[in-house]
This record gives C-alpha cells, sequence and structure tokens, in this order.
C-alpha cells in the first residue's frame, strides 16, 4: 500500500507532533521523520535544524549529518520507538491505525527503499512491520485492560 490518501497517516512524513526526549531536553518535532533523522546525531545544532524544517528536507539533511557511533545497531529500535510515540501522543492518528484492521501493511516505494519498505516486490519492509505491531499493541491493550479490570 502507498501510504497517500486514506493512508497518507502511516507516512512517516505526515504532518503530526512527536515528542522526545534527548539529552536533557524534550524535543518537539514537526514530523517522525524529523524526529528520526535528529536521533541519528548526538549534535544539538542538527536537533535544533530538524526541529523546524519540513519532513523532506529532514531527510536530506539526515543524508549529511554525522551519525553517532552505534547507528546501525539501534536504528530499528530508534525507529519502532519514534512511530510508537507518534500513535501514542496522536490519539486520532491512533484510531486510525486500529482502524486498519488486520490488512498487512507494507510500505511500498519506487524510491528502492529495501529496507524500511518494498520496492517491485522486494523488500524487508521494517516499516511496515513496525506499524502493524504498534497496531496489535494498541488494539489489544485495552481488550487486556478490560479482561483484567474485572478480575479485580
Amino acid at each position: 500500500m502507498r501510504f497517500r490518501g486514506e493512508y497518507a497517516f502511516l507516512s512517516n512524513f505526515y504532518p503530526t507532533k512527536v515528542e522526545i526526549r534527548m539529552g536533557k531536553g524534550r524535543w518537539y518535532f514537526p514530523s517522525a521523520e524529523n524526529a528520526y533523522q535528529a536521533c541519528k546525531s548526538e549534535n544539538i545544532e542538527d536537533w535544533i535544524a530538524l526541529a523546524t524544517m519540513e519532513p523532506a528536507a529532514a531527510k536530506k539533511y539526515g543524508r549529511k549529518i554525522k551519525l553517532r557511533e552505534n547507528w546501525d545497531s539501534i536504528k530499528l529500535d530508534v525507529m519502532e520507538l519514534i512511530v510508537a510515540l507518534k500513535f501514542i501522543q496522536n490519539p486520532e492518528l491512533r484510531a486510525k491505525l486500529i482502524a486498519t484492521g488486520d490488512i498487512e501493511i507494507i510500505e511500498e516505494n519506487t524510491w528502492n527503499d529495501t529496507y524500511w519498505g518494498v520496492c517491485n516486490g522486494i523488500g524487508e519492509n521494517h516499516l511496515g512491520k513496525i506499524l502493524m505491531n504498534i497496531r496489535f499493541l494498541n488494539s489489544a491493550y485495552p481488550k487486556v485492560e478490560k479482561k483484567l479490570k474485572s478480575r479485580i
């Protein structure tokens, strides 16, 4: 599925505030993409710049910054955290994600991103898997909570 139209909210470029604790403070970014790119760096100047730019500019900027030393080993966990925060902090988006039901979420793209998505049927689809996991956790939690409360 392309993250356009009714599914645009699944995109990390979707305009929605994401708050994340970095360094000694809380940082607010205009999209999950901006927050993700900021996490690549340990430089506060990069964070400041990324907090104010459009998501496409943030992605481009993120290709040029000095990566934190352990980036390759943590990038998947960072993406999962950022995407989880996006849906935790924005209940209307969380409801839309849950409303997708059991459909398989595949981040289809034409720019050959076979790590986060799928291009021409090839790819690992890590972003789609993260979204489906977050959807499952968010849809299961109210049911589990209700069941536990009935036993207390």
